[in-house]
């Protein structure tokens, strides 16, 4: 069963046996939501996370470019694209995919202050906000860049998420055990010190079935398809 904030609320009250109006569990919940989501999004990695951005463009001459930020923040990029011609948009243009190096690799093969230009074939990451491209860029092309971004986190405004919907129960798992660590001093985690690593094992016997999940949601299953591993004896 999926969940949304007020059922969330309801299940890690009655799991923490604390009342949902509790001000100590009203100041602590978004901790325990920051904690399970965050945990979540960097050990699952899910496809969902997964955006494409085709706002920005690369400014000729200049070898950085900045990732647009109109859609989130990159956390990661996966891929970046220019698309040629010039005056072409990503949903009419033709995507020359770039090759991904080392920024030392960069400053060597195309070091900054480097006169020649030409449609960039390699980018490095030099930084979370700076991309370096080789060659520089001899005009302002569009570009399509895809990376992770972490969706926005579950609460009273943002009543449903991609955890709620589809990994509600490793939701709850991750957060109790921050929920059972932040009684540790009075309640169910002073009657019962071992709650918190009991829900620990839970998070990571659900984890693995979640993380085959995506591993075929991402195609990285089992012979790069998207099904389940078939059983060693089913196998040819």
């Amino acid at each position: 069963m999926s969940l949304n904030f007020t059922t969330y609320t309801s299940q890690t009250c009655n799991l923490l046996v604390i009342g949902s109006t509790d001000p100590n569990y009203l100041i602590m919940q978004p901790g325990m939501i920051d904690y399970a989501e965050q945990r979540i999004y960097r050990e699952l990695d899910p496809l969902y996370a997964q955006v494409t951005d085709a706002t920005a463009s690369v400014s000729s001459g200049n070898r950085n470019f900045t990732p647009p930020t109109g859609i989130g923040t990159f956390i990661t990029v996966d891929s970046l694209s220019i698309i040629t011609p010039v005056t072409a948009t990503s949903t009419n243009g033709t995507r020359v995919p770039l090759t991904p190096v080392s920024p030392e690799v960069m400053d060597t093969l195309y070091p900054s202050g480097q006169t020649v230009t030409a449609v960039p074939a390699f980018y490095a990451m030099r930084s979370p906000t700076v991309v370096l491209l080789g060659p520089a860029p001899d005009a302002a092309y569009a570009t399509e860049v895809i990376g992770i971004q972490r969706p926005a986190a579950l609460s009273s405004a943002n009543s449903s998420t991609f955890l709620t919907q589809y990994c509600p129960d490793l939701l709850i798992a991750a957060s109790m055990v921050y929920g059972f660590g932040w009684m540790r001093d009075f309640g169910g985690q002073s009657d019962n010190p071992q709650a918190a690593a009991s829900w620990e094992m839970q998070y990571q016997t659900l984890f693995k079935s979640a993380a085959m999940e995506q591993s075929r949601a991402k195609w990285e299953s089992d012979g790069w398809t998207s099904q389940s591993p078939a059983p060693a004896g089913k196998r040819n």
